[in-house]
């Protein structure tokens, strides 16, 4: 490993740690603050317990008692499929979002960045996420107006694998199907 590898590898490594520290709050750990943020960034498909856990890169059974945990909390709450009632996603609730809106220090100094560093930092973080979830032969998750799927040739986005029509909203939410493939 490069000197540079390793120096950088060392600060992400630190940063991730000084930003988690401060996520001990409003009575939740760390894991129950990423698993309500993915959340919130996911689209109404990707919202089941295996999306939060292959996300994570956490075991199913840490994430279903944090899922258990948020929900007894009133920050999240479960939705059973009318199709198959087996299957079940959660939704945050309003009081849920409040508690994510909190801002880290680590949220703040980026805010200091310029545009131009932060769009360069996140494209070079994004490249190394890819990279590492590549070579785990993880998922990508990606944003669901960037994907193969994705189909705005009508008036309506739609999404050509699930066979659906979606709000607007929905496209700049994270997708466990998401496929970037041209």
């Amino acid at each position: 490993m490069r000197k540079s590898e390793y120096r950088i590898s060392e600060l992400l490594d630190r940063l991730a740690r000084l930003n988690q520290s401060e996520l001990w709050t409003n009575d939740l750990n760390p894991a129950q603050v990423a698993a309500l943020k993915y959340l919130m960034a996911a689209n109404r498909f990707s919202r089941a317990p295996s999306h939060v856990a292959d996300y994570l890169g956490a075991t199913r059974g840490t994430v279903s008692q944090s899922l258990k945990t948020l929900a007894k909390k009133g920050l999240i709450e479960q939705i059973r499929s009318a199709e198959d009632k087996r299957s079940v996603r959660y939704d945050v609730t309003k009081t849920g979002h409040s508690v994510v809106a909190i801002r880290t220090n680590l949220d703040e100094a980026l805010a200091q960045l310029d545009q131009n560093e932060s769009a360069n930092i996140a494209l070079l973080l994004s490249n190394v996420l890819h990279s590492t979830l590549a070579a785990r032969g993880g998922r990508s998750f990606g944003i669901c107006k960037s994907c193969k799927h994705h189909d705005k040739s009508a008036n309506r986005p739609y999404c050509r694998l699930l066979i659906v029509e979606l709000a607007e909203e929905e496209t700049s939410l994270i997708c466990h199907e998401h496929d970037s493939a041209a």
